[in-house]
């Protein structure tokens, strides 16, 4: 039997940014897009450009830049959201609009207050007027899995009549079950008569922890499109993870007989550049991509191990990109050498971006023996942070102690490269130097969430903040790394600010 392939439809900038606790930029949102492109994502939805100016400007930017993967833009069923996602793509080089519709009776009766007739008489009328402006038309009858599997058939048919390409069969809240899943997707191939003349795509939510095992179990029952986001992160308790979804089944061939399009040697990547910017930690066990995901503490398993790796080890870390542990630089290393590293990681910066990690670099391995790869990810991390600054940190001092007063001194560089520095007192070293830069800075907001992890083993192990603020309603995530965990957190806190101050200044139209 030919192994067949399975579509990936990657939601992360649409369903991902909707997860409460992020906000990404234009240029932030343009950076995951093109990543996604090398990880080899097939459709990329980049946005609902009817929901905001900036969600437009997002998704008109990538569908101008990528050149491999589909740009698809979210739209209401109404002639206002389907002609402002056109404008979005209309000059991509592949470009999809999705239009989705609530057809569950208790979406119908309490959320629409329209009948089953009146939801079918749109669907096919939105559908009709995507097609007249975009080949490629994707429709989603909202809340799928709680729908009338009759009225779910009678639908489906009649938007691929209209000229639907994709139908996706979404488990909206995450309600389903495998075996009820599948057996809908199978019901859907067996009653819909038309239902050869389009691709059955399956987005799956995991409120119930199941997101991923649905939508194997809809491609194993004929769907060739699933739908998911990197880290798994979406509305709610999130989406189907991509990870998962593409190393079970490349890890399990011999059971689904499918194949992706995916690079999985940029999976990690892909993770951790989504990971920093929206602010969301990897936990630590998660499936393939958490920092737990290839350790092992048990004797018995670390025995397997060194003997045979796949003894205890179902996947080859190094297949999804997971940067090795080992010593790789030192203090004595050049700037060459630490080029080529960089390279092999996957990551080619300008001359400019390269001089600044290049010095970040040889000031870590001043105060760190051993740089592992690990550490170099983070400190091109930190330079991707630092690129769009509006003020910048240029130095921080504390004094603190059991029987002192915490005091914090900052020095800014500001919006003019204008020096500015100020003192506070605070409750802790950390709460004295957030207090010193709001004196500076002066942009009102709470900060809402601090936490630290660390990036490798060890007392001289880089430490990194991820902190939350909220400023008017709007929730901004910083993040910042650094051997002293204080000037760590006073990056990740200039992060925030400075990704407050640049939303806002998008919103004033770019006008200060």
């Amino acid at each position: 039997m030919k192994d067949e392939r399975v579509f990936i439809f990657d939601t992360t900038l649409r369903d991902g940014e909707q997860a409460a606790g992020t906000s990404l930029n234009v240029r932030e949102k343009l950076d995951i897009a093109r990543q996604l492109e090398s990880l080899g994502v097939d459709i990329i939805e980049a946005g609902f450009p009817i929901a905001s100016q900036g969600d437009f400007d997002a998704v008109k930017l990538i569908a101008n830049e990528l050149k491999k993967s589909t740009v698809c833009a979210l739209s209401h069923a109404s002639d206002e959201a389907i002609d402002r996602a056109w404008e979005a793509i209309k000059h991509a080089k592949k470009g999809r609009i999705h239009i989705f519709l609530s057809t569950s009776s208790v979406h119908l009766e309490h959320q629409l207050k329209k009948s089953q007739d009146d939801v079918l008489r749109l669907a096919v009328k939105s559908v009709s007027r995507a097609k007249k402006l975009c080949d490629d038309i994707e429709f989603s009858p909202m809340d799928a899995t709680r729908t009338d599997p009759g009225f779910l058939y009678r639908i489906v048919e009649a938007v691929i009549a209209a000229g639907a390409t994709t139908v996706n069969i979404p488990d909206t809240v995450g309600y389903t079950i495998p075996s009820e899943y599948g057996k809908l997707i199978e019901s859907i191939f067996k009653n819909v008569p038309n239902i050869s003349q389009a691709m059955i795509s399956v987005h799956c939510h995991n409120d119930l922890g199941m997101a991923v095992a649905n939508s194997l179990e809809a491609v194993l029952k004929g769907a060739r499109q699933v739908e998911c986001t990197v880290n798994g992160i979406g509305e709610r308790a999130g989406n189907a993870a991509l990870e998962e979804l593409v190393m079970a089944l490349k890890t399990r061939a011999d059971q689904y007989h499918l194949y992706t399009g995916i690079n999985a040697d940029q999976i990690f990547k892909t993770s951790r550049m989504v990971s920093e910017l929206t602010g969301f930690v990897v936990p630590q066990n998660k499936a393939i991509v958490g920092a737990n995901a290839f350790r092992h503490q048990s004797g018995i398993h670390q025995d397997g191990v060194i003997k045979k790796a796949n003894t205890y080890e179902i996947m080859d870390p190094k297949s999804i990109g997971v940067p090795s542990s080992a010593l790789v630089l030192g203090k004595l290393s050049g700037r060459h050498a630490f080029k080529e590293r960089l390279l092999e990681m996957g990551y080619e910066l300008d001359d400019t971006a390269l001089h600044r990690a290049f010095v970040a670099f040889k000031e870590l391995a001043d105060k760190k023996r051993d740089i592992t790869d690990r550490d170099i990810q983070s400190l091109v991390s930190e330079e991707m942070r630092t690129a769009t600054e509006i003020y910048h940190l240029d130095h921080v001092e504390v004094s603190c102690g059991n029987h002192s007063m915490p005091t914090a001194t900052v020095r800014l560089i500001g919006p003019n490269k204008e020096v500015l520095a100020d003192a506070s007192l605070g409750t802790g070293p950390v709460d004295a130097v957030y207090k010193a830069i709001n004196r500076l800075v002066r942009v009102p907001n709470v900060l809402t969430e601090f936490t630290v992890n660390s990036v490798t083993e060890g007392i001289d192990a880089l430490g990194e903040v991820l902190i939350r603020i909220e400023s008017d309603g709007v929730t901004y995530s910083g993040r910042g790394s650094d051997t002293d965990i204080i000037v760590a957190s006073a990056k990740a806190y200039m992060n925030a600010l400075n990704r407050l101050l640049v939303a806002k200044k998008v919103r004033r139209g770019g006008k200060k």
